[in-house]
């Protein structure tokens, strides 16, 4: 069987959905790898190394999109979906809750479509999870991007002229992303505080050094380990405190988004007019609605001497460690559903399969995109 890989055609988008060690791997489990030239380019993958590593590469994307298996970081543009044919298999980020008439394509074309972003959340499935692996990286570049925006130090400096107070920084969400900016902050020597509303966030934030702020509400997590939606009364009484807080900090980080929900809402115009003249809020929510009022996706808005970044795709900002990540989760599910002898075997019966399956044998059959009916 051939599995092909694409270069990448959506915007800003730099990340490859292989690497030369994957290739390598999927060469060993008997599938031929065909690479598009100048897929991986962008993400410091040469050619040549796909090549080396047993590669087959191809000019254009004709070819890669005709592979048994398609392997895609976003989900294909139309030209890319027109080419593809009833049979194959697609694997990749498909956000198929913002592209519900792109799933009944997939089923219309009788493809296999599994969305990676769905997987369930469990031990098991920690090596093929592509959005703890991809938060990871965002996370850490969500906090340079606000330090380098940030017109002061981060750090406590004593010199002989004075001492330079540490900045305050709060994260708001801390999930995978928003840990790795706790992190990342603690590193640089600021003055770290954070909230969230899921029970198990108290633990985490602290172990990281940083200081929890807020309240948490009974039952606040799902299932699948994010925060539910909010009452009407928790939201106030959320807002009240991050308001307050807001007042004092000098860096701003929010990480809450909801699966197939809009971003709420967390930091009104009002707070942003609270804050002192020189602070920046780095809103990672931008692309699904924002968590920050007047944000929008890849600009900085200053309002009142407060900059706000809406950040857009930045795990494609770290293109190679971000693709190496992503290659590895993606291999490591394809090696689920392909047998020893190569050949493919999808276990149906498996949860982490029932999890992401969109599409299968020309019909929709994840629970979730059902049509109504």
């Amino acid at each position: 069987m051939r599995i092909g890989i694409v270069k990448e055609r959506r915007e800003d988008e730099r990340r490859v959905a292989a690497s030369p060690d994957t290739v390598k791997r999927y060469k060993a489990m008997g599938l031929e790898p065909v690479v598009e030239r100048g897929a991986g380019i962008a993400a410091a993958m040469l050619d040549e190394a796909f090549a080396q590593a047993g590669a087959r590469l191809v000019d254009g994307p004709e070819e890669a999109l005709a592979a048994d298996i398609v392997l895609k970081v976003q989900r294909p543009t139309e030209e890319e979906t027109a080419r593809l044919r009833s049979g194959q298999v697609l694997v990749g980020m498909l956000d198929p809750y913002m592209n519900r008439e792109q799933v009944q394509t997939f089923a219309e074309k009788g493809l296999t479509a599994f969305a990676m972003e769905l997987l369930p959340r469990t031990t098991r499935a920690q090596a093929m999870d592509v959005l703890s692996s991809q938060a990871n990286l965002a996370g850490y570049r969500a906090m340079v991007e606000a330090m380098a925006a940030y017109s002061r130090v981060l750090p406590m400096m004593m010199t002989a002229a004075g001492t330079v107070t540490p900045a305050k920084v709060f994260v708001i969400g801390a999930g995978v992303a928003g840990l790795q900016a706790i992190a990342t902050a603690k590193r640089m020597g600021a003055v770290v505080t954070a909230t969230d509303v899921r029970p198990a966030a108290k633990e985490e934030i602290e172990s990281l050094g940083a200081k929890f702020v807020g309240f948490i509400p009974k039952d606040a997590a799902t299932a699948g380990g994010y925060a539910r939606p909010l009452t009407p009364e928790e939201q106030a009484e959320q807002a009240k405190i991050v308001a307050e807080h807001l007042k004092s900090q000098d860096i701003v980080v929010t990480t809450a988004q909801i699966p197939g929900r809009k971003a709420p809402r967390i930091v009104t115009a009002a707070m942003v007019a609270s804050m002192k003249p020189g602070s920046v809020i780095l809103d990672m929510a931008a692309e699904s609605g924002g968590n920050v009022e007047g944000s929008r996706p890849g600009e900085v808005v200053e309002v009142g001497g407060v900059r706000i970044i809406g950040a857009r795709n930045l795990p494609s900002k770290l293109a190679p460690a971000a693709s190496s990540l992503y290659a590895k989760n993606l291999l490591n599910f394809v090696q689920l559903i392909v047998s020893k002898d190569g050949k493919l075997a999808i276990p149906f019966d498996d949860e982490l399969i029932r999890g992401t399956l969109l599409t299968h044998e020309g019909k929709i059959v994840h629970p979730n995109f059902q049509p109504a009916g």
